[in-house]
């Protein structure tokens, strides 16, 4: 099978990329190549005879038009996205464009693309639209957790342009028959996420000796994804999703801001245990809270456990620990990004989604 992926440069994007090829999928990937895209994350498959690199903005009808016309894809999934929830209080035009009429764009393409495939070539194809669990807004403590009957409530202008996503992707499966899947899934993690989201931007302010921000008291909770994990459940949901259908996908994984942020010192402090330095702890900081900040995320994916035979394979600790590794390890991937977008980074430490 050939896959579209769009926003295929991005942290997850890069993640599934890599997933689909080393399945033996053929891709292709569709990316603006904005501020978080990296090709650095794509390097290890970049000479790969299985994937080719369109740089299309998915707003752009014609350009996408030309991309369906000459590679032909069997399935499209859709991780573009405008994804930070700071960036859309402070700008949220882009949110707008990209979420929004991106995913109509995209739509239009692939239901122009699809209805003029042959007919067996038509009961193959499908078209994944990945989403966030925030579109159900904010859970209290001890409140059941999302669900499939879970209500839309979006809080965020990042989170109200993912829910009319949603919707779109809804309408053109029940107006035009576009055999769509949808998938909402909890707050991602690991490798080659871009630093200004929570978990890169403690680990990376730990490392170079910089105040860790906490909005508020760090009671907000999220239920954390190892990337890898997700994608393979985005990957199962290609070859055995029920067309119509929307997966949640989750990590089993609840941690309080404050508890997140405590484990990364801790594993920090592990990296430097022969060092006369003082705890990491002692750089944590309490900042004023975010706008309308969600109280606390949680999924419930039992659905998707018994439908896909899926569940996270990394347990938190487990992941952070080789999260924390890997960025440690890793500065000729991050400390370019730091340098290039210090703007982003240094000066935007209340920037934790």
């Amino acid at each position: 099978m050939k896959l579209l992926i769009t926003g295929g440069a991005g942290f997850i994007g890069s993640s599934l990329v890599r997933s689909a090829i080393a399945d033996g999928y053929w891709v292709v990937n569709v990316d603006k190549l904005t501020y978080a895209s990296n090709l650095e994350n794509l390097k290890s498959v970049s000479n790969n005879n299985k994937y080719v690199l369109e740089k299309v903005d998915i707003c752009d009808s014609i350009a996408l038009g030309q991309v369906f016309k000459h590679h032909k894809p069997d399935a499209v999934i859709h991780l573009a996205a405008e994804s930070h929830v700071d960036r859309s209080i402070d700008s949220p035009t882009a949110f707008m464009q990209t979420n929004i009429m991106g995913t109509y764009h995209l739509l239009e393409a692939s239901l122009f693309y699809f209805d003029n495939l042959p007919a067996d070539q038509k009961s193959l194809f499908r078209f994944i639209h990945v989403s966030t669990d925030e579109v159900f807004g904010s859970l209290d403590e001890g409140e059941e957790r999302f669900n499939l009957s879970t209500a839309y409530d979006p809080r965020s202008p990042y989170s109200s342009s993912k829910a009319s996503s949603d919707h779109l992707v809804r309408a053109w499966f029940h107006t035009y028959g576009l055999p769509v899947i949808i998938s909402n899934c909890s707050n991602n993690y690991g490798p080659y996420q871009f630093p200004e989201k929570f978990i890169p931007l403690i680990i990376l302010n730990g490392i170079n000796g910089i105040k860790l921000p906490v909005y508020g008291k760090g009671n907000n909770t999220r239920d954390w994804l190892f990337v890898d994990d997700h994608c393979q459940a985005l990957l199962k949901m290609l070859r055995g999703g029920t067309v119509g259908k929307t997966y949640l996908v989750g990590g089993n994984a609840e941690s309080r801001n404050i508890d997140t942020v405590k484990q990364i010192c801790y594993l920090l402090d592990e990296l430097k245990k022969n060092s006369n330095a003082p705890p990491h702890t002692d750089l944590i900081e309490f900042v004023a809270d975010r706008p309308g900040h969600d109280l606390r995320y949680a999924i419930d994916f039992s659905a998707t456990k018994t439908d896909l035979n899926w569940q996270p394979t990394k347990s938190f600790s487990e992941g952070l620990r080789l999260t924390v590794k890997w960025y440690s390890e890793n500065q000729k991937w991050w400390e370019p990004l730091l340098n290039n977008k210090s703007s982003i980074i240094r000066s935007g430490l209340r920037r934790i989604k």
